[in-house]
């Protein structure tokens, strides 16, 4: 199977085979991520990806996940999507989920219709990094995205009937805007509802923009405890609507996973913890590992 460039998928897809359908990111600008920064956006010849989902039907058995990569595949023109998905489906009968990178900014970007095509289809979860819900950060972070788009995204996404998992980033806001960040982000998944939720600890990546900004003293990092703290306020404060909340990075300073609302009190039984007990608290900065 041809694969170009480091490959990246959701912690949550490791048992899901996975096909290259872009290369990069169509955005790729994104202050803290390095992701996609060996290769220029492009879509892949559609006879290629069929040659990979037919020799992947050689080398296994059974098929019940597959998750497209790289970045941004729903930025695909939507006839060719409809493509992929028909043949995966008649190659893997016995397929359960197919998924793929979407941000919210490309849902925007195709109809209700088209979207629906593609649910029917077969799709039936999209990974969209939020990263943030307050503006002064998403700005900073050059994503692209408001809050707005995000808000009209995902209810064209719900209104299809994709599921969406959102992920985000803890301290993205820096120490300075902390309190912002969370506050903003939890109001936004409040509007929004996604379906699953992966908050992430902030990592620095090594020859991030994010990471010279902190050299030249433009980005302080937050404390642990504020990552912590961040962490609780969204579990107090997100409401109580159905959330599978995927917050077991391996980033996270307290790793845990579970349905919310159901495991709302654990959870924060759990960060309570931490902050009272944790000796990481009393560190001035976050210790940042690359992905």
């Amino acid at each position: 199977m041809h694969y170009e460039g480091k490959i990246y998928r959701p912690w949550m897809e490791a048992e899901s085979v996975l096909i290259q359908t872009t290369l990069g990111c169509s955005n790729n600008q994104c202050t803290f991520c390095t992701m996609f920064d060996d290769k220029r956006f492009k879509v892949r010849d559609i006879e290629g990806i069929f040659r990979d989902i037919e020799e992947a039907r050689l080398i296994y058995p059974r098929v019940e996940s597959i998750f497209l990569v790289d970045g941004n595949v729903m930025a695909i023109r939507t006839e060719m999507l409809l493509k992929i998905l028909d043949k995966i489906k008649a190659t893997f009968p016995e397929i359960k989920n197919i998924s793929l990178y979407s941000g919210f900014n490309d849902f925007r970007r195709k109809s209700i219709s088209e979207l629906k095509e593609m649910k029917s289809a077969g799709l039936s979860m999209a990974y969209s990094g939020l990263e943030s819900g307050d503006p002064i950060v998403l700005e900073k972070i050059k994503k692209r995205m408001t809050r707005e788009h995000a808000i009209e995204g995902m209810a064209m996404a719900r209104e299809a009937e994709i599921k969406v998992l959102a992920s985000f980033i803890f301290g993205l806001g820096g120490k300075e805007r902390s309190v912002e960040h969370a506050i903003n982000t939890t109001s936004l998944l409040n509007i929004m509802q996604p379906d699953a939720i992966a908050p992430m600890a902030l990592a620095v990546q090594p020859g991030s923009e994010l990471e010279r900004e902190i050299h030249r003293g433009e980005f302080t990092l937050p404390t642990p405890l504020q990552i912590l703290e961040e962490e609780k306020y969204l579990l107090e404060n997100l409401e109580d609507f159905p959330c599978y909340y995927w917050g077991d990075h391996g980033n996270n300073i307290s790793p845990m996973r579970g349905m919310l609302p159901a495991a709302r009190q654990p959870f924060l039984d759990k960060i309570n913890q931490d902050i009272a007990h944790n000796p990481i608290t009393k560190q001035n900065v976050i210790q940042t590992f690359a992905w």
